[in-house]
């Protein structure tokens, strides 16, 4: 194995990323090294891209980015076990302290300490990877790569989704994204009634409508009310889950949900955001922030899924070697891609 990689990493404080070569990363006596096959692009790699507010708090440069990914251990730390060579793996891309209360209380994903690959930590964008075993999670064989390099997001969607009991429950998405639409498709199968999401982007909701059984509605041509009396719902929706980041969105749910209704809320709005606090309050809704994955709870529910039947493939959209990462990233910056995976293998 060659002392040096291919590295995509966000090498001066500006727009854009740059391949380089890089040292391959040194493992400690708990850690793997993983070679990387596949990786997939973020919103959050957006961001770093772009290099808005948000990145220039945040990611220190130069950084190897990236915190998609699927690959294979190529080499165990002396400390290592119950891991091999050769083994399939993806991983939770937040590495966690271990003195909070929440970490101590085995609550990892809320550890006030976390640090993420890619964002705080050397990232996935690259050859080789290195991870504490803590945070490997093994692929099993009915899992390839592609899908391994997108757990990350679905982790998102499956943890957002699974906030709330779904059985017989009639379902509002905001937001077609990626994760949106995974989210659709967790909450098709395990129960929910009538699934609905909404976006602006007639893209993203016919994507919408060929990754899952969903009713897909942009509210400026029909208003939830109208969606409403159109599926024959008495009240309105039970669930909502919010993932566009949009004002405007919310609002729309808040009025959209039965008396005793329950949000779940992973889109970020871009700042800070008038709320009727009064219309939550009497409507007396249950509102949850949802952040990354339940560590490791998360994980073990979406393998679980995959094995059974769930199919989110349809949601990545586009495929490129890593070489072609600019026009990956220009492609996903366009607005109207599903995922996007870089293959490694041709780098």
């Amino acid at each position: 194995m060659s002392n040096e990689m291919k590295a995509l990493k966000k090498a001066r404080p500006e727009p854009g990323l740059v391949m380089s070569r890089e040292p391959v990363p040194e493992i400690g006596p708990d850690d793997v090294l993983i070679r990387v096959n596949k990786t997939g692009i973020c919103g959050t790699d957006i961001h770093i891209w772009n290099w808005d507010d948000w990145a220039q708090r945040t990611v220190p440069v130069p950084l190897v980015t990236g915190h998609e990914f699927a690959g294979e251990i190529v080499e165990l730390g002396r400390d290592v076990t119950g891991l091999s060579i050769g083994q399939r793996c993806s991983g939770e891309g937040h590495l966690i302290g271990k003195q909070s209360r929440q970490s101590r209380s085995g609550k990892f994903h809320l550890d006030p300490e976390t640090r993420g690959i890619g964002v705080n930590e050397p990232g996935a964008f690259a050859e080789y990877l290195a991870l504490p075993a803590f945070n490997v999670v093994p692929l099993p064989d009915g899992i390839d790569d592609e899908i391994g390099a997108i757990l990350d997001p679905l982790g998102n969607a499956v943890h957002t989704a699974l906030s709330f009991d779904l059985v017989g429950e009639d379902v509002l998405i905001t937001g077609a994204g990626p994760i949106g639409i995974m989210a659709a498709a967790v909450a098709r199968h395990v129960g929910a009634r009538h699934v609905v999401i909404t976006d602006l982007n007639p893209d993203r909701l016919a994507l919408a409508a060929r990754v899952t059984d969903v009713v897909p509605v942009d509210p400026r041509a029909e208003p939830l009310d109208a969606v409403v009396q159109r599926l024959g719902m008495k009240q309105g929706f039970d669930v909502g889950l919010e993932m566009s980041g949009s004002q405007a969105a919310l609002d729309g749910m808040v009025e959209a949900l039965v008396m005793g209704g329950r949000i779940a809320l992973l889109g970020i709005p871009p700042g800070k955001s008038p709320v009727d606090w009064s219309r939550i309050v009497f409507k007396a809704l249950t509102i949850k922030g949802v952040y990354g994955r339940e560590i490791f709870e998360t994980w073990h529910k979406m393998i679980a899924m995959l094995e059974r039947g769930l199919d989110v493939r349809r949601v990545i959209t586009h495929r490129f070697a890593a070489d072609n990462y600019a026009e990956a990233f220009e492609t996903m910056r366009a607005g109207s891609s599903g995922k996007i995976v870089l293959d490694w293998r041709q780098a």
